[in-house]
């Protein structure tokens, strides 16, 4: 259980995760490597506030758009993604977030397409995969001499507006490109980048991967809080590379819970035993983080991203079973959209929170009772049922 909630954040003290995979990509590059940039940015977290700021270039040319992009993924086989993933070689380069702009690294994010760049590596990159539970894995990477930039694409107009205007918070900033229509994973490097904001500095990309999940789905929340509650429940499910993600929308004010249960011989759990977590808040939000991570946040805007669409607000529980033979730690985004997938679908409607209990349990493996359990809200619910009809 303890590793499930860690996820690699080293609250054992290790040196380095016991559960995180090691995995050398077969992919051979001298000191120079030459290619289009979808563009992709990492920057580190480890000896903060001096990091490392590793623009990522595979070794390809051409539209490359994909490698970076998950908003793309959804319908993609996860060893595609993969080996895109794979081939994406880091230049690393040491940088205080506090003084050093990086002017060219900043550049490359602006665009939305295609950078052809060159980099200049100090050696051979090692072939060494990094993963991560909030990012999407890398490839080899090496210390870098220096970064080249050799053609560009025209950036998003929304975007040069962010950027020149220095005046704009970075909350503001988010926001503005979100309604803009600029990708998340856009704004997620923008942010990671330094280039948004009034005072600018670099920002470790799972900090700004989670803020940036975090900030558009809590402006979105209080736009839903003015709308009707749904009139009957609805169920969403979505079942997904060894993966089910179920949903339980209330006719009730906003609230929100999202589980996972982590079955054994998967990422986070080598045990023999399934662990199940849950989080949630209530109208008026969280003060703290979720113990469940950055997965917490990117289905909180998923599912507020739904309700606004559809212009109401209900309290939602939503849940995903993790099966054995998941264990690649891909990153967030594959909650964010997976459940985006699971909301563009159809879904099932019920007069009581029981009927809708028992449907999902006809889906679920673990099985429903073992959900309440650890359900908050489920719990609420009934309890406040009873004490109405009792």
């Amino acid at each position: 259980m303890d590793c499930i909630e860690c996820r690699g954040r080293m609250r054992c003290s290790g040196k380095t995760c016991p559960l995180l995979p090691v995995f050398r990509p077969q992919i051979k590059v001298e000191n120079e490597v030459f290619g289009s940039s979808p563009p992709s940015l990492f920057v580190g977290r480890y000896g903060y506030p001096k990091v490392r700021v590793c623009p990522a270039v595979p070794p390809v040319v051409g539209d490359t758009r994909a490698y970076d992009t998950p908003e793309m993924w959804s319908e993609m086989p996860i060893d595609r993604i993969l080996e895109y993933r794979y081939s994406m070689i880091l230049a690393q380069f040491k940088a205080d977030v506090r003084y050093d702009k990086l002017e060219t690294i900043q550049e490359m994010c602006l665009y939305d397409r295609p950078v052809d760049v060159e980099v200049n590596l100090a050696k051979p990159p090692a072939a060494r995969t990094h993963f991560d539970d909030i990012l999407p894995p890398f490839g080899a990477s090496a210390p870098a001499k220096g970064v080249k930039i050799y053609s560009t694409p025209p950036p998003p107009k929304a975007v040069e507006k962010a950027y020149y205007d220095t005046d704009m918070r970075a909350v503001e900033a988010i926001s503005y490109l979100y309604e803009k229509g600029i990708a998340v994973s856009h704004i997620q490097k923008l942010l990671s980048a330094g280039t948004l904001g009034v005072k600018r500095k670099l920002v470790p990309t799972r900090w700004a991967i989670t803020a940036v999940d975090d900030t558009l789905s809590k402006k979105i929340i209080e736009e839903i809080k003015q709308y009707e509650t749904i009139d009957k429940y609805r169920v969403f499910i979505l079942k997904e590379t060894k993966n089910l993600f179920m949903a339980i929308l209330c006719p009730f004010p906003w609230s929100y819970e999202w589980g996972e249960a982590w079955y054994p011989d998967t990422t986070w759990n080598r045990t023999r035993r399934v662990g199940v977590l849950t989080d949630s808040e209530g109208f008026f939000g969280r003060t703290s983080y979720a113990k469940l991570g950055g997965c917490y946040y990117s289905s909180r805007l998923a599912t507020s991203e739904y309700l606004r669409r559809i212009r109401r607000q209900a309290t939602a529980i939503v849940w995903r079973e993790i099966y054995p033979g998941f264990k690649v730690p891909i990153g967030v985004w594959f909650v964010r959209e997976m459940l985006r997938k699971m909301y563009s679908g159809n879904y099932y409607e019920f007069e009581t929170l029981e009927d809708a209990l028992s449907f999902v349990n006809k889906h679920s493996h673990l099985g429903v009772e073992r959900w309440i359990k650890a359900s908050n809200l489920v719990k609420a619910r009934r309890q406040r049922t009873l004490w109405e009809f009792g």
